[in-house]
């Protein structure tokens, strides 16, 4: 039997009682047609599972009661910073969603020399709102018990001011990059990887990234578009490295 996660942005604790959000609460009710006494598994990215139980279905909210919590230790050993250049349209809830279910760590979403997408402060924080649903969303299904940071859209410039001295790997992934992924070598911070938005990286982004230590990295002989070519890195990085 299928088990149904739910992500609550709240604190769980045994044998407490909460109401599902919304739209779990709808789906639990009106597609899964789950009734009372049925199980659940509820998270809040703490890094636990919590099994539950239905208690109530009403028409305006479903009820369900918490029981046992089970650490879930399912996270990458390879943390991993996504620094993405927005993308348009569903591009970038397709990226926030797999990388998510490739364990991603922290999620940048970058206006670049050639980004094409410009967010006013209104919509900017709409978008940061659908991209954590969805990078949660994507916990559910993947069975992840930590949410990705997932943090506000700025200017590629400002990110890399505000990084500090760490330790991370900088990667900037570029077709004409040196380092291959079998090449690299991570330390227990991990690493920081540029993907440019459609069209790319563009000069100035190039030298800004070279200034602040990023080293060139490539996949193959073959270029791949924006919504491509971040995941596929990670993919590779994490087979590699991680724990694929």
């Amino acid at each position: 039997m299928r088990t149904i996660r739910i992500h609550v942005d709240e604190h769980l604790a045994p044998n407490a009682e909460l109401s599902l959000p919304a739209q779990a609460g709808e789906h639990v009710a009106r597609v899964l047609r789950l009734g009372e006494g049925a199980p659940l598994v509820l998270f809040n990215g703490d890094g636990y599972d919590y099994a539950a139980v239905i208690t109530q279905v009403g028409k305006r909210e479903v009820r369900a009661r918490v029981g046992d919590r089970q650490a879930i230790a399912n996270e990458s050993p390879l943390p991993l910073t996504l620094a993405q250049g927005v993308a348009r349209g569903e591009k970038m809830d397709l990226i926030v969603q797999k990388a998510t279910e490739l364990g991603v760590a922290r999620i940048v979403p970058l206006l670049t020399e050639r980004s094409e997408v410009r967010l006013d402060p209104t919509r900017a924080e709409k978008r940061l709102a659908h991209w954590r649903a969805v990078a949660a969303s994507a916990c559910e299904q993947s069975g992840r018990a930590r949410l990705p940071e997932v943090l506000p859209t700025q200017a590629l410039e400002a990110w890399l001011a505000s990084l500090p001295q760490d330790g991370v790997l900088r990667l900037a992934l570029l077709p004409e990059g040196s380092q291959s992924p079998r090449e690299l070598a991570f330390g227990p911070a991990g690493g920081l990887l540029v993907v440019g938005p459609e069209g790319g990286l563009g000069e100035r982004d190039v030298a800004s990234l070279t200034s602040a230590g990023f080293a060139g990295l490539r996949l193959g002989p073959r270029i791949l578009r924006t919504e491509t070519a971040g995941l596929a890195a990670l993919a590779a990085l994490q087979a590699l490295h991680g724990d694929i």
